[in-house]
């Protein structure tokens, strides 16, 4: 039952200096959110050990953070990079956010497979009741 839940991988982030607040380098998506940072693909090569300001848009207000560039592998037609959270409530903050992108997927899988159209609180409740408690372990 719980194999059309995927993991939120199309979920937009924006990525800039951290301490300059210049505009997005790159529009990465979201690979994976662990409990203590994120990984994603990018167009570009991040400096390892260098900081970047994560900025996820989709939610309201938008879930900013700093994080420390752990890791940066080059790929045949991207970079794939993983990140760590400055600060430990961030990735706290991070992990509601995956929450409800996994929310709104449901939310968008039950209109397609079963024609029903559930409003964002409907689509919560549905999936918290049936998905919450194997959460830290969807794939």
């Amino acid at each position: 039952m719980r194999a059309f839940i995927r993991h939120p991988s199309d979920v937009p982030i924006e990525l800039s200096e951290a301490a300059g607040g210049h505009a997005p380098r790159a529009k990465p998506r979201v690979k994976d959110v662990s409990l203590g940072g994120l990984s994603f693909s990018c167009p570009e090569r991040l400096k390892v050990g260098g900081e970047v300001k994560v900025r996820i848009p989709i939610v309201t207000p938008p879930f900013e953070a700093r994080a420390k560039v752990v890791w940066c592998l080059s790929q045949p037609d991207r970079f794939e990079a993983g990140v760590e959270f400055v600060d430990p409530q961030d990735a706290f903050a991070a992990r509601m956010v995956e929450q409800i992108c996994h929310i709104e997927h449901y939310r968008l899988w039950v209109k397609e497979v079963e024609g029903r159209v559930l409003d964002a609180e409907e689509a919560a409740l549905e999936w918290i009741g049936k998905f919450a408690e194997d959460f830290p372990n969807l794939s």
